[in-house]
């Protein structure tokens, strides 16, 4: 499966539940929902780079499926953490926090999980 394009964020579940769990502080949460984001995922075989950008903020990760690997966390943090495909789907637990990706059609659904706080992202393909 392919998971290769660019992504804008359509709509989010649980943001700010998620994003005080994490730490951010709530200037920063009402600063961040204003901010388009843009998520780009460029796939080579089982090698991923992934950019989530929103605003002028970049999260970086690139990642062998089944090899660990250090990933940057949503604040910004280094975790080491592995991501492995599971049907057809992208899981990762790092620092605590479960990820699962998946592609339906032109849609990019992920949903986060952290201390019983689940945050869920839906992106529609752009190119």
């Amino acid at each position: 499966m392919s998971f290769a394009g660019r992504y804008e964020l359509q709509s989010r579940e649980n943001f700010e539940a998620f994003m005080k769990v994490i730490g951010v502080s709530d200037d920063v949460v009402e600063k961040a929902k204003q901010l388009k984001t843009v998520t780009e995922i460029q796939q080579d075989g089982n090698h991923f780079v992934t950019i989530i950008t929103t605003g002028s903020h970049v999260n970086r990760n690139e990642f062998t499926i089944g090899e660990e690997t250090e990933l940057q966390t949503p604040t910004g943090g280094k975790a080491r953490g592995t991501v492995n495909l599971e049907d057809g789907k992208l899981v990762s637990t790092v620092a605590g926090m479960t990820t699962v990706t998946e592609v339906s059609g032109d849609t990019l659904i992920a949903v986060a999980t952290l201390k019983d706080v689940v945050y869920k992202t839906i992106s529609k393909k752009i190119s």
